[in-house]
């Protein structure tokens, strides 16, 4: 395979990848609908910024310590279970609350503080996207190719990739952003966003590891 066809399938991939729904994408869409586009758009840089951290790990050969370590794996495993449950709890409790008569009818834009790190950490905790980058780097890298060399390319590509998409989603919410913020609407995203990250938790703390 030549660098232009290596280049060429691994962005097709990683676009799949970046489509794919799952938590990453569920708390883009939630953190657009509820907090608006800068706080989605954080969350999105974050999310971003663990693939390249995954994919620089993995090129310099710092991510195979995970494919390796079963107690390395399961720490990150549980840690990630943690913060999913964290993080959805907080959701549904904030859905559950009772709000003031005036809540949502303030204009002024919310707080954005802390959702870069959300973000960060969304991806980050999750030890199936680590095996999984580490597992599909070496397939696109042509024979004789330099991994780090590539492997750097193919990280700034999926990151790339994923900016797009995150600006795509918020700015295509905005369409919405009139219904979306009555608090009723507010609150059952929360909820359900809330309920698929518990989920989502739970299921990565009781995975086994494949």
């Amino acid at each position: 395979m030549d660098p232009a066809s290596a280049f060429a399938a691994f962005f097709l991939a990683a676009a799949l990848l970046t489509i794919t729904p799952g938590a990453d994408t569920a708390l883009v869409l939630r953190t657009a609908a509820v907090e608006g586009e800068r706080s989605a758009l954080l969350a999105g840089a974050g999310i971003v910024s663990g693939v390249l951290a995954w994919g620089l790990m993995a090129a310099f050969g710092i991510g195979g310590v995970l494919a390796v370590s079963e107690l390395g794996y399961r720490v990150l495993q549980y840690a990630g279970a943690a913060y999913l449950g964290w993080l959805g709890l907080r959701l549904i409790r904030g859905a559950l609350r009772p709000q003031a008569p005036s809540a949502g009818a303030d204009p002024s834009p919310r707080p954005t503080g802390g959702w870069y790190w959300r973000g960060l950490l969304t991806n980050l905790l999750n030890p199936k996207v680590g095996l999984f980058y580490i597992s599909l780097l070496p397939q696109f890298i042509p024979p004789g190719g330099s991994p780090l060399l590539y492997g750097t390319a193919f990280s700034a590509v999926h990151a790339g990739l994923g900016l797009v998409w995150f600006f795509g989603l918020t700015r295509a919410l905005r369409l919405l952003a009139a219904l979306l913020r009555r608090p009723p609407v507010m609150r059952s995203l929360d909820g359900a966003t809330g309920a698929l990250f518990f989920a989502l938790g739970l299921g990565l703390a009781l995975s086994r590891r494949d």
